[in-house]
């Protein structure tokens, strides 16, 4: 495609699809009729500009390397290059380290007036802006320390600076993906059921404890609106506004409150910044309430859709479910014999097919991280990117769309780690309910993320083409600069081999056995220690479904369910209500205290070291060997010398309780507690 008017075309064509793409997936996340446009419009710039990053590198590669005005595949003049460069790059800039954190906390402040509202995010603000200038001043130092006090090292410390940071958190959360992204796929190409059904009890106790903690912030606001007669006219009305507000509403049976359920106490003087904090919390609960009902929902569909499939292998007939709304299963084409091969083939041999080649693209970029430095031209992703003719370097339309693909694979995987991280607080994307403060950080991540992943695929490229680009003129170049920021640019993306090592061999999960506590959720070691049993999820989703079935036998619904493909809700609410069920709060306590009991037994018998192990064995042994009659009375002392007659009451199998009490056992840390006849084996 040697004219410029084919990359005129394709660059206009693809700003149309990458703003079509970002509305559908803001649309699936937000509901865009009630998102004030202060808040979509930021969120919008933000997905969109790191797409077109994304899509600009194979541009400038292959308009870089063009040779008398000619260039192979898609490409664009240098100045058009560098003012898209320039553009997406400040655009992106402002919004991850300025606006994206300020609209965050603006729209989580819980005051009425934008004043307020401001007031409160500059100062929520203020310690993370001093941090970030703190370290800009210590680059600052070291630069004028190293060239002199000159202004013209300002801007390139800034933007070097930003990298490293962003390049930090890309390379830890990108040795996570690589590994994490293909395993799962390897792992859950069959029937994955039982996992299922041992995560449904943590899951449930998840919403029973937010919405517990719902009740308790409405009860809360209750006692807040009886102390609202001696307050301004604008305090009570903020008050009302609170009561009456929000877009989830908890449906609780009097008789389902603890009676030792305890609400925090009105304070004597009410001010707007305890109002606000009260809003604050209360929007947060709402919040988690929506998200781990989605979330609860989600694995009870999923597990419903899972037991039909094994169901259809004795029959080979799929039907579709009623809750499933995909695409897919509303396809009339797809008999249920066909249903039952796509579901039961066709699907699990294509995930094991992707996750296998998935796992080599993780290899090579790997790889690729360790070699770029010492041995270019062994890295695979630039022999694949980049070909050789007449021993000049070049880049055709099919080394931009193998390009383009590696680079949305590093982002994909770098992203999707943010949903294992499990140090990020009560931020989620729920479809259709997503909280504003979560959307703005999501998309905050996502801005930061991109720019040192699409520089960092740059340098796998050898270096006469990438001095070539003008990426590396606008960026690289600046941080190059100094050899601190050269040796950190080349060097650190080697430890991308921590994460993905700790991610393969089970360390996360490992350190959360030790420590109670793990950044990652790792569903790869099924321990259902301490959180309940798959027999126990079995029951809990089964109750589930059966709830369901007699509440839409009895025209009720449990739950209005949300359409993704509408913007509100359905059923005659426009908030979606959830109903909790009499007796819901003692049957979890009873399901927490059952679990409880159990680690601690699982945890005394754990503790147990080989030689005490050795001697219950033994002990076994001896006590149930038959022993002759005269044994017992041997060495007993006669009554006229004080001895105890066996036959009086309370003195029924003192002997033996006191040989196996103080037996040797307990010199190799045997318990003093009696058997009861059990054997241990």
């Amino acid at each position: 495609m040697s004219s410029i008017a084919g990359g005129a075309v394709f660059a206009i064509v693809s700003l149309l699809l990458i703003s079509c793409a970002v509305l559908l997936i803001l649309r699936h996340y937000l509901p865009l009729r009630t998102t004030p446009g202060y808040l979509l419009f930021p969120v919008f710039l933000a997905l969109a500009l790191p797409i077109g990053l994304i899509l600009l590198v194979p541009i400038d590669l292959a308009s870089s390397l063009k040779e008398d005005g000619e260039a192979q595949g898609i490409w664009l003049p240098e100045r058009v290059v560098l003012v898209t460069w320039r553009i997406a790059y400040w655009l992106t800039f402002c919004l991850t380290w300025f606006i994206l954190p300020l609209l965050g906390e603006y729209v989580d402040s819980g005051y009425r007036t934008p004043k307020d509202r401001i007031i409160y995010s500059l100062r929520s603000n203020a310690r993370y802006q001093l941090i970030t200038f703190g370290c800009g001043a210590l680059g600052l130092a070291y630069v004028f320390v190293q060239y002199g006090p000159e202004g013209k090292y300002i801007k390139p410390l800034i933007m070097a600076l930003a990298y490293c940071v962003g390049l930090v958190q890309a390379v830890l959360l990108l040795g996570h993906g690589l590994v994490a992204v293909p395993r799962y796929l390897l792992r859950n190409h069959g029937i994955r059921l039982q996992r299922l059904q041992t995560k449904a009890p943590k899951v449930k106790d998840k919403l029973d404890d937010a919405v517990l903690e719902l009740q308790d912030l409405n009860k809360h606001i209750d006692e807040l609106k009886s102390r609202k007669r001696g307050l301004s006219k604008e305090m009570e009305d903020w008050i009302d506004e609170i009561a009456e507000g929000g877009r989830y509403t908890v449906v609780v049976p009097a008789s389902t409150i603890p009676s030792n359920h305890n609400s925090r106490p009105v304070p004597a003087v009410i001010t707007d910044r305890y109002i606000a904090d009260t809003a604050r919390r209360l929007n947060r609960a709402r919040h988690k309430v929506v998200r781990f009902t989605n979330e609860w929902q989600h694995l009870v569909n999923e597990a419903k859709g899972l037991q039909q499939i094994i169901d259809s292998y004795a029959t080979k007939h799929l039907e579709p479910s009623s809750e499933d709304l995909t695409i897919l299963s509303r396809a009339t084409i797809l008999t249920p014999y066909t249903r039952y091969l796509t579901y039961c083939r066709v699907f699990p041999t294509l995930r094991i097919v992707f996750g296998i080649f998935l796992a080599l693209a993780s290899a090579s970029i790997i790889w690729s991280e360790l070699v770029k430095v010492v041995a270019p031209q062994l890295s695979v992703i630039s022999v694949t990117v980049i070909r050789h003719t007449n021993g000049d370097p070049k880049v055709g339309f099919g080394g931009q769309l193998i390009s383009f693909i590696w680079i949305m694979y590093m982002c994909t995987c770098t992203l999707s780690s943010l949903q294992d991280i499990k140090v990020w607080g009560n931020r989620a994307l729920v479809p259709r309910n997503t909280y504003y403060e979560s959307a703005c950080w999501y998309s905050l991540q996502v801005a930061k993320l991109t720019v040192p992943l699409t520089y960092n695929f740059l340098t796998f490229t050898p270096k006469e083409v990438r001095i070539k680009t003008i990426f590396y003129h606008f960026l690289g170049q600046h941080i190059s600069f100094t050899p601190l920021g050269k040796g950190f640019d080349y060097i650190f993306p080697i430890f991308i081999l921590l994460p993905a090592a700790a991610t393969l061999f089970h360390v996360y999960g490992r350190i959360k056995k030790i420590l109670g506590y793990g950044m990652f959720e790792d569903d790869d070691e099924d321990s259902s220690f301490g959180t309940g049993t798959w027999r126990e999820g079995r029951q809990l989703i089964e109750q589930e479904i059966q709830g369901r079935a007699h509440a839409n036998s009895a025209g009720l619904t449990n739950r209005v369910p949300i359409d993704p493909f509408s913007d509100q809700p359905q059923g005659t609410h426009r908030e979606p209500t959830i109903y909790v069920p009499p007796g819901e709060d003692r049957r979890t306590a009873q399901r927490q205290a059952e679990r409880l009991a159990a680690a601690t037994q699982a945890a005394e018998e754990a503790d147990e070291n080989f030689f005490s192990e050795f001697t219950h064995r033994v002990r076994n042994t001896i006590d149930n060997v038959e022993r002759p009659d005269w044994l017992p009375e041997f060495g007993k002392r006669p009554k006229w010398m004080g001895g105890v007659n066996d036959n009086e009451p309370g003195n029924q199998g003192s002997a033996s309780d006191r040989h196996r009490s103080n037996g040797i056992g307990r010199f190799f840390g045997a318990k003093k507690e009696p058997s009861g006849g059990r054997i241990r084996l």
